[in-house]
């Protein structure tokens, strides 16, 4: 194997190489970690995080940038619990999704009919959404104790909980539909040059639009899935995750040009940060350190990215 496809190979599989490093790290340094009981929540606690990833892949690789997503994933959360105390549990968890694609939608035909670049335009989208969220709980928090609405967060199928099954499930459909069908090879020629895809016949602005609906679907399930865990709906409900999205995408190996990534792997990214966190947490180790252990990481996957696109 020539230095060049070492290279290559390690681009591609170095958030799964990260992964099994940091197992048999944390392996060997607790005997806590290694068991069923805390891979599994490692999994269910990083689900709603996993399922923004797995969405926003898409909008990455179409050359976009969603900073609205926790925003998005706030204002579903509170509209979920609304509705469940004041009209009905499961129809506030059903909407959640909806709520989402309409924000995301909204994202995308801003972004497009104004010119506006989508992480200028976001930043902003972001601030409106999170004063909604505020609006729609009063600037308090909405306790639900109804079963019909902590089933989906809490509820488990042979010991597994059901937001693992939804992860898994919503990433093959991701991939399904970036891989295997026209609308992904559509993103990733929008992501890789957009003049030349127009001029091919596709319409770039839809596929904008299409991958923001998308990723605003997603942060609706991971809001319902969170206020249905939680039990609450609070307006500050998400902050800062949009920011370990974009992460776990980038570390993943998606290219922040555009034109490049896999869901998988974003999904991988994801787990990469989980794992670094409860590492910390079992080793009792100082946080400080967590946040530039993780930085480091980041900012190798990044390198990496630039040297692929030179």
């Amino acid at each position: 194997m020539t230095r060049y496809n070492v290279v290559n190979f390690i681009r591609e599989y170095a958030v799964l190489i990260l992964i099994v490093l940091l197992m048999i790290i944390l392996t060997f340094s607790s005997d806590a970690f290694l068991s069923p009981r805390n891979l599994l929540n490692i999994l269910n606690q990083n689900a709603p995080l996993a399922i923004i990833a797995a969405a926003l892949t898409l909008c990455i690789i179409a050359g976009g940038f969603d900073l609205s997503t926790a925003s998005i994933f706030g204002v579903a959360s509170c509209a979920a619990a609304w509705i469940a105390v004041n009209i009905d549990p499961l129809l506030g968890l059903a909407l959640a999704p909806i709520i989402g694609i309409i924000l995301g939608y909204t994202n995308g035909v801003l972004i497009t009919s104004l010119g506006v670049h989508s992480f200028l335009a976001t930043i902003a989208t972001s601030l409106i959404y999170r004063g909604i969220a505020i609006l729609i709980t009063g600037g308090f928090l909405i306790p639900v104790r109804m079963p019909e609405f902590i089933w989906l967060g809490r509820g488990k199928i042979y010991g597994i909980h059901f937001t693992i099954f939804i992860l898994i499930i919503f990433t093959i459909i991701m991939t399904i539909i970036l891989n295997r069908t026209t609308f992904g090879r559509n993103v990733f020629a929008v992501g890789g040059n957009e003049e030349a895809s127009k001029l091919a016949g596709i319409r770039a602005n839809l596929v904008t639009i299409y991958t923001f609906a998308l990723t605003g679907f997603a942060a609706g399930i991971a809001g319902a899935i969170q206020v249905s865990r939680i039990s609450l709906g609070q307006p500050q409900a998400g902050l800062g995750m949009e920011l370990q999205a974009i992460a776990a995408v980038i570390l993943g190996g998606t290219s922040i040009y555009g034109g490049e990534g896999a869901v998988w792997r974003s999904v991988a990214g994801v787990m990469v940060l989980a794992l670094i966190n409860n590492g910390f947490n079992i080793l009792n180790a100082d946080p400080f350190w967590k946040d530039v252990t993780t930085g480091v990481i980041i900012f190798g996957a990044v390198a990496l990215t630039a040297g692929r696109k030179r």
